[in-house]
């Protein structure tokens, strides 16, 4: 399961999930803001502090690289 770190207020997160919808690709939403849980979670994967993080199968992506997100989910 593709997991998306993120907030409610960040633009940047709002895109990488409208991007995940449009490929028509499940993920689960962790609201870091309010999943303390789940902030350190992402921490620990990514080593970062900002949002978004993408995990994706063990494979993190931080902030939305497109191209990279592409590459990583085989879209063309």
């Amino acid at each position: 399961m593709i997991k998306v770190y993120s907030t409610p207020t960040c633009p940047w997160c709002m895109k990488v999930k409208d991007f995940l919808r449009e490929h028509k690709i499940k993920f689960e939403n962790i609201d870091v803001s309010v999943d303390i849980n789940g902030a350190r979670e992402m921490v620990k994967k990514s080593g970062q502090m900002g949002v978004p993080v993408i995990d994706l199968n063990g494979e993190i992506v931080v902030g939305f690289d497109e191209e990279k997100l592409k590459r990583i989910l085989r879209i063309k």
